[in-house]
């Protein structure tokens, strides 16, 4: 018996010697938790930053690319449209008023 009360004596020792005094094996735990924990939020930040990089060159290429095959903007295709559509409604009145005029002409001839 005394033999086990000394080999309980020696592990309690030795663990004694491994922590630090006052600090527990949850304790240590605890940390190693704590350690992983912020590694993994910081680990986390710089993918969401490099995420952020990423989609800004990204958006940049896309800019340069389409700037460069000339393509016109949303406002520049609407003003156009516009312009096309005045110049569609009145070439249709001047062809009115020449129908008109031609008619008169044609009446006075007669």
């Amino acid at each position: 018996m005394t033999g086990r009360i000394e080999r309980a004596g020696r592990a309690d020792h030795i663990g004694r010697d491994i922590l630090p005094e006052g600090q527990s094996q949850m304790t240590t735990q605890n940390k190693i938790f704590d350690d992983i924990s912020k590694l993994m939020t910081n680990a986390m930040g710089v993918a969401q930053g490099a995420r952020s990089e990423a989609e800004t060159a990204m958006k940049g290429w896309i800019d340069r690319w389409l700037a460069d095959r000339d393509f016109v903007t949303r406002e520049e295709f609407e003003a156009v449209r516009e312009m096309a559509i005045r110049a569609r409604t009145e070439n249709a009145e001047l062809k009115a008023r020449l129908d008109a005029l031609e008619g008169k002409a044609s009446q006075g001839a007669d």
